[in-house]
């Protein structure tokens, strides 16, 4: 398929794997958008427990997932874990957002491979027609899972739950922080899709595949 813009193909466990900006990877010969971290409601949680915090973070979260939709033609998403960031997230605007993105796009099949989040805030309603597995889900060749760690007796794992990034060097001291997708020679870790979540730094080693977001285009770095 034709890349998308600022799109990067890559070859990954001898299957075609596309890298969007829009911090997501797609497997066409699946035709399936691979998405980590989601943390849908992570905001409103913390305002609950009285932290001030922006709001609009879902719909910007659920635009972006669209954009994805869109760019990749992708028949499937199948979520790496933490879905919903608590109980908490429930509320009633949260829900309603998701409801109606669902409703734009009722043909998409929608997959959760359940995360340490996920445990604690439950599953998604089920008005929103996803499917819940746990981890590893069996994608062709590749082992879908949300924490690296989790043990996967064959293939290549394809992993969240980091939120990796890598510090790039720039002129007169200047450093830039950018979300990254982490290629290991068994373990590929995918950077955190949710508009508000952290960033942790990667542990490169020798090998090791990077390709960071710089705005509308991923590079390798």
């Amino acid at each position: 398929m034709p890349l998308a813009s600022g799109a990067l193909g890559i070859e990954c466990a001898a299957a075609e794997l596309i890298l969007l900006p829009q911090r997501a990877a797609y497997v066409p010969a699946d035709r399936s958008l691979l998405v980590a971290d989601l943390h849908i409601g992570k905001a409103v949680s913390f305002r609950r427990l009285g932290v001030p915090v922006p709001g609009g973070t879902t719909a910007e979260s659920l635009a972006m997932l669209s954009a994805a939709l869109t760019a990749s033609g992708a028949q499937r998403i199948v979520f790496l874990g933490d879905f919903l960031h608590s109980a908490r997230a429930r509320a009633p605007g949260t829900l309603q957002a998701l409801y109606q993105w669902r409703q734009r796009h009722p043909a998409i099949t929608l997959t959760l491979v359940r995360g340490n989040h996920d445990r604690h805030a439950g599953d998604p309603p089920a008005a929103l027609g996803i499917e819940v597995v746990e981890e590893p889900f069996a994608l062709g060749a590749l082992r879908l899972v949300h924490d690296p760690l989790a043990p996967a007796s064959s293939g290549y794992a394809l992993a969240g739950h980091l939120h990796p990034c890598v510090h790039l060097a720039g002129r007169a001291h200047d450093r830039l922080r950018l979300p990254c997708f982490h290629f290991g020679k068994r373990v590929g870790v995918l950077p955190a899709f949710g508009a508000f979540t952290g960033m942790h730094p990667i542990r490169r080693e020798d090998g090791d595949r990077v390709y960071a977001i710089a705005g509308s285009h991923v590079r390798s770095v």
